[in-house]
């Protein structure tokens, strides 16, 4: 059996998928964690085979009826939201949680892979390399509650390895500006390739944000943008590969510009590029990250031997395959 916490939402239904693609109907029982509401987030797991759907409060109660079948988990679920002002709330679900899932599958023998972030590099001035050592993580500052939970999570988690207290494979992922399909439920947090593309297909036109910063022009603020099937090829790997331990970044090690992104959506429509700047809201502007990129060495030293998507390639499939698809669901 292997479980997905957060399994119904973006990157953890990619990942049930490719899971189901790569084992077939003779594969290991397929286990979602997760909340569905009220909307369609249900849509990102209607074509999947699955064992069960656990409500997150029963999680641990699953755990222990079943603990000699679970071979691995993958903990993606989280408070996701950068945005997300009760503390508490994250502290829970981002710190409290996970750490008590670490210690259930270091007493069980279960392989864990969990779900960090690049928000906890927070404006970059330290770099983005991902150094796990506690001189290396300590540099570290991130701006929001969001990332400051990942960070002590990564922080609490290579501590205990340390001490010798760990499962048989543990990977946490630094995930960096990830795109693709079946990220319709998360609202403002989409991305940008699937905000703008409507808007293209309806008016000709995209928003981007103006720069507020000398020297860097309107729509030059950068990013690692990461299309989600790279994500999951990485944990696939990690999967196949449980000598692998540590901490990683999970981007491409390119960073481009929204303007990149855009003229990319624009190129996948067929469309010419029509791109008008809107002042970026004050109440983000001082907490704004201007650029970010991957270092990817470590994952390269651990033996990833995959290729990542290009910008241009990622967002063609993404909006020919999905965004403008009458089934726009993986």
């Amino acid at each position: 059996m292997i479980v997905v916490t957060g399994g119904a939402g973006f990157i953890g239904s990619n990942l049930v998928a490719g899971l189901e693609q790569r084992f077939g109907a003779d594969g290991p029982n397929l286990v979602v964690v997760d909340r569905l509401g009220q909307d369609d987030k249900w849509k990102n797991i209607a074509k999947r085979d699955l064992a069960a759907i656990i409500q997150p409060e029963d999680f641990f109660a699953f755990l222990e009826t079943h603990a000699g079948g679970i071979e691995a988990i993958f903990h993606l679920g989280a408070i996701s939201s950068t945005t997300e002002r009760d503390a508490d709330l994250i502290v829970r679900q981002n710190v409290t949680l996970p750490l008590d899932l670490w210690h259930w599958c270091t007493k069980h023998g279960t392989r864990l892979i969990y779900a960090s972030s690049a928000a906890t590099y927070g404006d970059g001035d330290s770099g983005f390399d991902d150094d796990a050592s506690p001189a290396g993580l300590a540099r570290l500052r991130p701006m929001n509650a969001y990332g400051w939970s990942k960070h002590l999570f990564d922080r609490q988690a290579t501590k205990l390895v340390g001490r010798g207290i760990h499962p048989p494979q543990w990977a946490g992922l630094k995930f960096f500006n990830v795109y693709g399909p079946n990220e319709y439920h998360k609202g403002s947090m989409q991305s940008v390739v699937a905000h703008i593309t409507p808007k293209i297909r309806a008016e000709g036109s995209a928003t981007l944000f103006k720069s507020h910063r000398p020297g860097i022009d309107h729509g030059g603020q950068k990013r690692d943008f990461v299309y989600v099937q790279d994500c999951v090829d990485v944990m696939l790997w990690l999967y196949d590969t449980p000598s692998v331990n540590g901490l990683f970044n999970l981007g491409t090690g390119t960073a481009r510009s929204f303007a990149d992104l855009a003229n990319a959506v624009f190129a996948a429509l067929g469309r010419d590029p029509h791109i008008h700047y809107a002042d970026m809201p004050e109440a983000i502007r001082d907490r704004y990250q201007y650029f970010t990129q991957a270092r990817m060495e470590r994952l390269r030293e651990a033996g990833f031997p995959g290729q990542f998507t290009t910008l241009e390639e990622g967002v063609r499939r993404y909006v020919q395959e999905f965004l403008t698809a009458d089934d726009p669901y993986r």
